[in-house]
């Protein structure tokens, strides 16, 4: 009876573990989808804010603001985590995202709910960082597959619901309520992950010396840049004095980067996140990513509603069903990459994305709503087969003490990549219908007088030339990271013994 105790003891240990750790991934899945749901359940209620609070010449900025503070954080919390540990980054950044939530549904007026919606991004870098983290330290290479995919899906759930979330509590409560909501789903994560998440204790130094001269540069350089990119073409002339000097401002801002973090002992962006063929590789294919996204997620609901003549709640269709087959894909991704690498699986993904994209512009006009549905389809099945064999083999080659730097790196890239293409892009569609519509005209003046019936059918053959454009323009970028796996990336990832 005695000999048997032990072996007892120890499956009730691994059913204990085994109920932490779910309740850790319960913890970070609802962590996800505070971030994954937050700006498509704003853009919903934007008309009901704008009508209550004024301001809509800045309204983007409710968009702009959060995006800039997640991204320019993405690196300082990456580096901190990997410092003081995943726990008390995560348990800081969703104290600080719950508390901008609440301080936005207390805003008076446009400009203070665009400061609080920046207060939220300084939380949201937390979440969307430290989360990708912990879920390869929670389970091993062989299962990273598992946690990814949930994660996965949680940001196609929210991409399909917080629209229609969004719209319901605007229209039959208030729109302070799309932030309220967040205040108890933040409170069960936060409760799960203060219970449930016990980091096993590892050597660190005597003093942690933390780089925040560096974390101050890489902010304001991080933010300028962004801020050029995000405004130009739209709050002013790309040649603009306003545009210029926040670039000039922007690369005097890079060398200062540059210098601190060369003499910083800790540097918050070590130069070895750059001198690793795996992970510049790895950046620079999803900063590729970023950007090709973009064509998409932008330009599609415009083209379906324009062109194809569908209504919102159809066009919104169009869009989401990548978000199905993407996570799916992702899943099924691990079947792959086991067999030839996660190199070539990346290049398989991305390879086929840019065929898809290519083929966009061919597409018959008017066409039907089920042809770019179906290259929807099959793009997020491509992108699945892309995204998710990168993050698993970067974050699997590099130990604990660099994991949260290295994926921080990896989401950054990711995030200014989109950035940059809705910059890069929205000057592209302008440029194509300026140049069929006879110099007059942009994509939102256009599209507004549509929506009027102002508009004749050589419009909408404009508007489907300026998407088509952004899309061959998209396809260009996946052949630039297909470029870049295949010369920079190192054929087999050098993956650490676990």
């Amino acid at each position: 009876m005695g000999s048997t105790t032990p072996a007892i003891r120890g499956k009730a240990t691994r059913r204990q573990d085994g109920a932490r750790r779910g309740a850790v991934v319960a913890a970070l899945m609802l962590a996800m989808a505070l971030a994954a749901l937050d700006s498509a359940v704003v853009s919903t209620a934007v008309p009901q804010i704008v009508g209550d609070l004024g301001g809509f010449s800045v309204f983007s900025w409710l968009f702009s603001g959060y995006l800039l503070a997640v991204t320019v954080t993405l690196p300082v919390y990456g580096k901190l985590s990997d410092t003081f540990g995943r726990k008390p980054v995560l348990v800081v950044g969703a104290v600080v995202f719950l508390l901008g939530s609440l301080l936005c549904a207390t805003a008076w007026n446009m400009g203070a709910l665009i400061a609080f919606r920046i207060v939220q991004g300084l939380g949201g870098g937390a979440l969307q960082g430290t989360v990708q983290t912990l879920a390869a330290d929670l389970y091993p290479l062989s299962e990273r597959p598992r946690i990814q995919s949930r994660l996965s899906t949680v940001w196609a759930v929210s991409a399909v619901a917080g629209p229609g979330l969004g719209g319901v509590l605007a229209a039959y409560a208030d729109w302070r309520w799309i932030f309220l909501v967040n205040l108890p789903i933040g409170a069960a994560a936060l409760w799960l992950i203060v219970r449930h998440l016990h980091e096993p204790a590892r050597k660190r130094a005597a003093r942690a010396r933390v780089d925040w001269g560096g974390a101050l540069a890489v902010f304001a350089c991080g933010g300028v840049l962004l801020t050029a990119l995000v405004q130009g073409g739209v709050a002013w002339p790309w040649l603009s004095a306003p545009s210029l000097t926040l670039f000039g401002a922007g690369l005097a801002l890079v060398a200062v980067v540059v210098a601190v973090e060369r003499r910083a002992a800790e540097p918050i962006i070590p130069g070895w996140v750059w001198r690793r063929r795996t992970i510049a590789a790895v950046n620079l294919a999803l900063g590729a990513l970023g950007l090709l996204m973009v064509a998409p997620a932008v330009f599609l609901p415009t083209y379906a509603q324009s062109v194809l003549g569908l209504a919102p709640v159809a066009a919104g269709f169009v869009l989401s069903v990548w978000t199905l087959s993407w996570p799916l894909s992702a899943a099924l991704s691990q079947h792959v990459y086991r067999r030839i690498g996660f190199r070539d699986t990346a290049l398989l993904g991305i390879g086929l994305a840019a065929l898809i994209l290519c083929a966009f512009p061919f597409l018959p006009y008017p066409g039907s709503w089920w042809q770019p549905t179906l290259l929807m389809l099959l793009l997020g099945g491509a992108l699945g087969l892309f995204q998710l064999p990168l993050i698993v083999g970067v974050q699997s080659t590099v130990g604990w003490s660099e994991r949260g730097t290295t994926t921080a790196s990896v989401l950054f890239c990711r995030q200014t990549g989109q950035t940059l293409g809705a910059s890069l892009f929205g000057a592209v569609a302008n440029g194509v219908l300026a140049a069929r519509l006879g110099g007059t005209g942009d994509l939102d003046s256009v599209t507004r007088a549509l929506d009027a019936g102002t508009a004749p059918d050589a419009t909408r053959r404009a508007i489907a030339g300026a998407v088509h454009a952004v899309y061959l323009g998209a396809a260009g970028a996946a052949a630039l990271a297909f470029l870049v796996l295949l010369l920079v990336a190192p054929r087999s990832f050098p993956v650490l013994d676990e």
